[in-house]
């Protein structure tokens, strides 16, 4: 290492500054490298602080101090005066400079509040606002930059005498953010009011804050003598500087709220003032709210008012105002503020009017389907107490109002239906939209459903299972298959609230059974999945019928592919050039029909009996009855102008039609009386017969005389004049058209069977009581029947009972029944 040593040395750098450093390195080496001894001696006295060190320092401390407070240049750099603090605390006279401190600062401070006083009392108050942020900005800058001289005073003799707290986060955050902070945290706050005495050891910054409370409680205090009101409250006092700030504050708010531009920054270091005064809550908060209820109580009284105002305006303006005051809370109020401050408006704007708003603008908004509207007045209701049971109420008022006008309207039976899903498609949208699809909305309409659709016994289930017909033979043409399924999942909506569902199955049953035996249904999926409905909803039981008609639609296909395989018998079907195909049906899942007697042709005759000894053949035991009433035919007619066509047409018809082969008289007509006898139809059945093919859109035959009706000794012939375009004509038959006769015997089968439903529930009942009052019975038995039955309908069915000898009438009181086992 000495050989490097001398050989970086005799490199050098011109000047011989290396060399000779390397020399002296290597010649202390050389001679060992022996260190020097420094030895430290104690002072023969003890050093003593200067006499007048301590007022000196503070001289010194004072005119910065008071330099800062006036807005001057310090004469001293900042960091000689925090060197002078730091030597003032090091020889223990913190204690002392604090109490200077706190004696200079208060003088200071109490100056700097007197500017605020002494004006003129009819000052503007937003005017004076100017002044106190300006004074209290001044203190704020000039406690930071006395802070930060007498920092070290903060942190270790007061740190000291607080336990540690001398520096708040606050404080800190004050220093860091702002020179013109916009307050203390709250615990520097809480600190400062939770001492009753300002001479007790705080934190500089909060010590400022005490000093400058202090001063203003002072000015109070004052304000009260003045007043003559010394045993006020202490926000009671209005002329003092915090009641003037604050009429300024709530000038500049009320300004705002009538649409004037404010300066928010400069409101929203006064409030924090406030907060950090910790005088917020009394001398801010509660006028300020009284205010605030106060000028809503006026405006909503004022809007509520006024002749032919809507009520969307006003909820749209009291949306708009809770916005206002929401923002307001973000811009420059305390967040405590928030719940209260929003209650107010709510209270009055919303709540002193909830009748008002439902009353004048429910149903103007439900007649226009207004879902915005209504949505909005949902948001508003729900912030008040009682508000969404009053909108149930109207809601449910107005769709029982709608739905009755609907069901009662007789005269537009027709419509009922369509007029009822409209009805029921608004009110869920509204309930779902506009209500949020709240469960208490949606029982609303259930109940008001089924309030108004079961006031027409019968008749309101009758016409569902009508329209459901309807849609499932294709009336609404152009539905595409997913159209078609939620026009059938809406008539179920409203299937559910119908008390009479035994109503609607016996119709729907009827209907069914025509879709099914005349082909007229439009999509078999469709029929499919509307039994699958009915059977979620009402059970496999309610559909059992229902599938066993399909099922015998099914079975009957297999019936005649084993026909068409019996060659004997079939060959005989070829021969006479007749298609026939036949529908065994059970008759314990098919309508009741009545036997319509007819005489047929001895082709159509000869063929049943073929139909006939097959399938008896094959089913031993079994009897057939043919139901000529539900058969149809296709029939190929030659006419003198359009040549062959195909008619298709009922039994019935054909029957009439074929009479006019070589049968009719000379000139080729025939009487009504000659038809009736010929055919042995039931008078009324033949004269909807002819009607239907000598008077209805397509004419077949020619009555005479003209007119609408068939008479006793009206005549009949072929039309030769019948001119069509199509090859298939389809000759509508009266027949297919319901009846009042249909209809009225269609009830009636659901009366007996609703009789036969009433006596199991009685029987059932009085077998588990034994005894029973009457009253009790009947309200039991309207709790378990599932259709709407009166009082008089269950009581006759008492008394069948008793003549039966099921029941007995106790001896000792009439209105009591006993069970006899």
């Amino acid at each position: 290492r000495s050989g490097a040593m001398e050989d970086w040395a005799s490199r050098g750098d011109g000047n011989g500054v290396v060399a000779n450093l390397a020399r002296r390195v290597t010649a202390a080496k050389q001679t060992g490298g022996a260190a020097r001894k420094l030895t430290i001696k104690p002072f023969k006295e003890r050093p003593k602080l200067p006499a007048d060190f301590e007022e000196d320092s503070w001289r010194m401390l004072s005119n910065a101090v008071d330099a800062v407070h006036q807005k001057r240049p310090v004469s001293e750099s900042f960091e000689t005066l925090y060197r002078r603090v730091e030597d003032v605390c090091l020889h223990k006279l913190g204690a002392g400079l604090y109490a200077r401190l706190r004696a200079s600062c208060e003088s200071h401070v109490r100056e700097r509040v007197a500017t605020l006083r002494g004006r003129d009392g009819a000052e503007d108050p937003v005017a004076f606002l100017n002044r106190v942020d300006d004074v209290w900005g001044d203190h704020c800058d000039a406690t930071l930059t006395i802070r930060s001289v007498f920092l070290y005073l903060d942190r270790t003799h007061v740190a000291h005498q607080t336990g540690g707290e001398g520096v708040s986060g606050a404080n800190t955050s004050a220093v860091g953010t702002s020179s013109r902070p916009e307050g203390a945290s709250g615990a520097g706050a809480d600190r400062s009011t939770s001492s009753s005495s300002v001479e007790s050891v705080r934190s500089l910054w909060d010590m400022g804050l005490a000093l400058f409370r202090a001063s203003l409680a002072e000015d109070t205090a004052g304000s009260r003598g003045t007043d003559g009101n010394d045993g006020a409250a202490p926000h009671s006092a209005t002329n003092d500087v915090l009641g003037k700030a604050t009429r300024g504050l709530l000038a500049l708010v009320e300004r705002e709220r009538g649409g004037e531009a404010v300066d928010r920054a400069k409101v929203k270091r006064l409030t924090r003032a406030f907060r950090s005064l910790g005088v917020y809550s009394d001398r801010f908060e509660a006028p300020f709210l009284d205010a605030t209820r106060a000028f809503y109580r006026a405006e909503g009284m004022t809007f509520a008012g006024r002749s032919g105002e809507s009520v969307g305006e006003y909820l749209a303006h009291c949306q708009l105002r809770l916005a206002e005051e929401q923002r307001r809370c973000d811009d420059y109020l305390e967040s405590g503020t928030r719940r209260a401050l929003v209650q107010s408006v709510e209270k009055e704007l919303v709540d002193r009017h909830v009748g008002w708003i439902v009353d004048n603008g429910f149903d103007a908004m439900m007649e226009k389907s207004d879902v915005a509207g209504l949505r909005r007045m949902h948001a508003l209701l729900r912030r008040v107490d009682g508000g969404l049971d009053k909108l149930r109420v109207a809601f449910g008022s107005a769709v029982r109002a709608r739905g009755v006008a609907v069901v009662k309207d007789e005269e537009n039976d027709r419509d009922m239906v369509t007029k009822l899903l409209e009805l029921k498609r608004r009110a869920d949208e509204v309930a779902e939209e506009s209500f949020g699809g709240d469960e208490a909305f949606n029982a609303v309409v259930k109940e008001s459903f089924e309030s108004f659709v079961n006031q027409r016994q019968n008749r309101p289930a009758e016409l569902i299972a009508k329209h459901i017909d309807g849609k499932l033979r294709g009336a609404g043409k152009g539905e595409t298959e997913d159209e078609l399924e939620h026009s059938l999942d809406r008539a179920m909506a409203l299937f559910r609230h119908i008390q009479g569902k035994d109503v609607f199955e016996a119709f729907y049953k009827k209907d069914l059974a025509k879709r099914l035996l005349l082909s007229k249904s439009a999509s078999n999926d469709a029929e499919k999945s509307m039994i699958s409905r009915l059977k979620a909803e009402c059970g496999s039981q309610f559909t059992t019928k229902l599938e066993g008609m399909f099922k015998d639609v099914d079975i009957s296909r297999d019936v005649m592919r084993s026909f068409r395989s019996d060659s004997e018998r079939f060959a005989k079907v070829e021969a006479a050039g007749v298609e026939l195909y036949v529908n065994v049906l059970t008759a314990g899942y098919w309508p009741t029909y009545p036997t319509v007697e007819v005489s047929l042709p001895p082709e159509m005759d000869a063929l049943q009996g073929l139909f006939r000894d097959h399938y008896l053949g094959k089913h031993g035991g079994r009897r057939l009855v043919w139901q000529n009433s539900l058969g149809h035919c296709v029939l190929r007619a030659e006419f003198p102008k359009c040549g062959v066509k195909e008619l298709a047409v009922s039994l019935f018809q054909a029957v009439v039609c074929l009479l006019f082969n070589g049968n009719s008289g000379s000139d080729g007509s025939l009487t009504f009386e000659e038809i009736r006898a010929a055919t042995g139809i039931e008078d009324k059945e033949l004269r909807r017969t002819l009607q239907s093919l000598a008077c209805g859109k397509v004419r077949v035959l020619v009555k005479e005389p003209k007119g609408r009706d068939v008479e006793d000794g009206d005549s009949f012939s072929v039309n030769e004049q019948f001119n069509e375009r199509l090859y298939r004509v389809k000759v509508n038959s009266i027949q297919l058209k319901e009846t009042k006769e249909e209809n009225a015997a269609t009830n009636e089968r659901v009366f007996q069977d609703r009789q036969y439903q009433i006596d199991a529930a009685i029987v059932r009942i009085m077998k588990t009581r034994k005894t029973l009052s009457h009253q009790l019975l009947i309200a039991e038995l309207l709790a378990q029947v599932k259709f709407p039955a009166r009082p008089t309908d269950l009581k006759k069915r008492i008394e069948s009972l008793i003549d039966r000898e099921y029941l007995e009438r106790d001896r000792a009181n009439a209105q009591v029944y006993n069970y006899l086992a």
